[in-house]
């Protein structure tokens, strides 16, 4: 099945999709891959709220704006797979039988599929600005990308249902 039909799968059935990936071919490769792509859709999400920052203080330049923002981005990577490592750990403690790299699965596949509602919030910060709508926005992208990890850790460390 094609990424893109994950990610819309994700938003149905969580655990269902989870399951189908942890079952595939198990490689470093691949979760690197989920890891790389959910940052990249991440940092274009950021132009345009970047580009209204430019625009209202032009003081600092886009570009260099830009290039801050990619740095921002990068450094996350040892962050995420040391989340990934604390969330299999929490879960061993409660009786996981999983492993660090059904974790990191887990993690990396729930930024990537909440990707395309981060993108909505890139534009909401580009067109409208700081402002309620977008708090509220970043409240529930915040919110499913909990649903997906949770519920993928679950499949991952549980073998859980829905």
């Amino acid at each position: 099945m094609a990424v893109t039909d994950d990610i819309v799968a994700t938003y149905r059935r969580p655990g269902a999709v989870m399951r189908r990936l942890l079952a595939g071919e198990r490689h470093e490769a691949r979760a690197l891959a989920y890891l790389i792509a959910a940052l990249s859709v991440i940092y274009v999400s950021q132009w345009p709220g970047l580009s209204r920052d430019a625009f209202l203080d032009p003081s600092v330049p886009m570009t260099q704006r830009m290039v801050a923002a990619l740095l921002a981005v990068l450094a996350t990577i040892p962050a995420f797979y040391l989340l990934a490592a604390f969330g299999h750990i929490a879960a061993r403690t409660f009786g996981g039988t999983g492993s660090y790299f059904g974790a990191r699965i887990a993690l990396f596949w729930a930024l990537l599929a909440v990707a395309p509602l981060m993108l909505l919030q890139g534009l909401v910060a580009g067109f409208v600005g700081p402002g309620a709508g977008l708090t509220l926005l970043g409240v529930l992208v915040f919110a499913v990308f909990l649903w997906f990890w949770i519920t993928g850790l679950r499949a991952a460390e549980f073998g859980g249902r829905e």
